[in-house]
C-alpha cells in the first residue's frame, strides 16, 4: 500500500460513500479498461465470482461440460461445479506450462463423440505467462465454443502486445491479497460485449429489477465490490506497471544466482509474449543432486517460504472422478517445480539471505 490508496480511501470516508457501488467503483472499472484495452469491465468481490458469473451468462447448467486447465488453482474449476456442470480437465504443454492445444482439440472431439459438446473452455494463463493463445482461440472458434480467460495471475502480461484476458469472449482478473495488485479481496470481469458486462453487474447486485420496490425475476448474487475497496484498487492501478517491473527484477535476480547450476530450469517467456512474472518458478532437473522438497525444506529452516507448483486438478480428491485428458506434463511440473519468494516488497537484505540459503542448499 502507498499514498495513492490512502488518498482514495480517505475520499470514500470523507464523502461517506462506503457501501457497495459508488464513484470509485466506476473509476476502477475505467482504470481496468484503460490499462487492458478491454471495452467494458465489472468490478466484483473476487475473481471466482467473475468466473461464476461468466458461466451463468453462458447458460451453463447441470449436466453440461466445461473444459478447464488441470494445472491451476481450484478456483478455476470450482465455479463449474457451482453450476452443477462437469469439469473436463486438459493437461499442459511443456513450453508455457499452460493448456496443450492438441489435447484441447482431442478432448473436444472425444466429448462430442460421447454426445457432450463442451459449453465453454476456461483457459488459465499460469503464473503470468501467456498460453498458446492463437492456437487455442482458433480451436474454440472452429468448434464454436466460448472461451473464458482466467487471467487472475496475469494482469500486466501480454501476447503480441495485447493484454491477456482480452482474447476470449470474457476475461477474469483477481485482486486477492497475493496478486500483483490487490484490493484485499476482489476481482473483475472484462469483455468487449457491453451486454454481457451489463448483465454481470445486474446479477452481481442481487438481480434487482428496475422497480420502486424490491422485485426479482432472476436469481442474483452479492458479488459487487465496495466503494472503499475500489478506492484501494484505483491506487494500486497507479503503480501496476511499477509492480510488473519489480516482479521482473526479482525474476532476473533468481536467474543471475541460479542459472550457473546445470539442471535448474525457469518458466520463461515464449516468442511475442511479455510476462508479469507474478511468481518466479523453477524446475529441479535430474542433474541437481536433490529434489524439490529438499530445497523447499532447506529454505523453510531459514524461515523462507517457497511452495510446490499447483497440484493438478485431476489429482485433487474433490475432482479426481471427473474426465481428464492427460500427457503427464502437469504431474511432472508438480513433482519437480518450486515457486520461489517473489514479493515486490522484499528488501536487498531479504534477497541476500535467500541467495545465501539457496547456494548453501545446492
Amino acid at each position: 500500500m502507498g499514498d495513492w490508496e490512502q488518498g482514495f480511501v480517505k475520499e470514500a470516508f470523507d464523502t461517506n460513500w462506503i457501501a457497495p457501488l459508488g464513484p470509485h467503483v466506476n473509476g476502477f472499472e475505467e482504470d481496468i479498461c484503460s490499462f487492458t484495452r478491454a471495452k467494458h469491465a465489472a468490478a466484483l468481490s473476487s475473481g471466482t465470482a467473475a468466473l461464476h458469473l461468466a458461466l451463468i451468462m453462458l447458460g451453463i447448467k447441470a449436466g453440461d461440460e466445461v473444459i478447464c486447465s488441470t494445472f491451476t488453482f481450484s478456483a478455476s474449476a470450482n465455479p463449474i461445479v457451482y453450476q452443477g456442470a462437469t469439469p473436463v480437465f486438459v493437461d499442459s504443454e511443456k513450453d508455457t506450462w499452460n493448456m496443450d492445444p492438441h489435447l484441447l482439440e482431442e478432448a473436444i472431439v472425444d466429448r462430442i463423440k460421447k454426445g457432450k459438446k463442451p459449453k465453454a473452455v476456461i483457459l488459465v494463463h499460469l503464473y503470468g505467462h501467456a498460453a498458446k493463445v492463437d492456437e487455442i482461440v482458433a480451436i474454440c472458434e472452429q468448434y464454436n465454443i466460448p472461451l473464458i480467460e482466467d487471467a487472475a495471475e496475469a494482469l500486466g502480461a501480454t501476447y503480441k502486445g495485447k493484454a491477456l484476458g482480452t482474447f476470449g469472449l470474457m476475461g477474469v482478473f483477481s485482486f486477492n491479497g497475493n496478486k500483483i495488485i490487490t484490493t484485499s479481496g476482489g476481482g473483475a470481469l472484462v469483455s468487449d460485449d457491453e451486454d454481457l458486462i451489463d448483465k454481470a453487474r445486474f446479477l452481481a447486485t442481487q438481480a434487482r429489477d428496475n422497480a420502486p420496490h424490491y422485485q426479482h425475476s432472476n436469481i442474483g448474487y452479492n458479488y459487487r465490490m465496495s466503494n472503499v475497496l475500489a478506492g484501494i484498487g484505483r491506487g494500486q492501478m497507479k503503480v501496476l506497471q511499477e509492480r510488473v517491473n519489480q516482479k521482473r527484477k526479482v525474476n532476473q535476480f533468481y536467474r543471475g544466482i541460479l542459472e550457473p547450476y546445470n539442471g535448474i530450469l525457469f518458466q520463461s517467456e515464449m516468442d511475442q509474449t511479455f510476462s508479469n512474472y507474478w511468481l518466479t518458478c523453477i524446475l529441479i532437473g535430474s542433474e541437481i543432486k536433490c529434489d524439490r522438497e529438499f530445497i523447499r525444506l532447506g529454505l523453510e529452516k531459514d524461515n523462507i517460504e517457497a511452495r510446490p507448483l499447483w497440484k493438478p486438478m485431476h489429482l485433487q480428491p474433490v475432482f479426481s472422478s471427473y474426465p481428464a485428458y492427460l500427457n503427464g506434463t502437469a504431474e511432472s511440473l508438480f513433482d519437480d517445480g518450486l515457486c520461489l519468494p517473489s514479493g515486490t516488497n522484499m528488501s536487498d537484505d531479504d534477497l541476500l539471505r535467500i541467495e545465501k540459503c539457496l547456494k548453501e542448499i545446492l
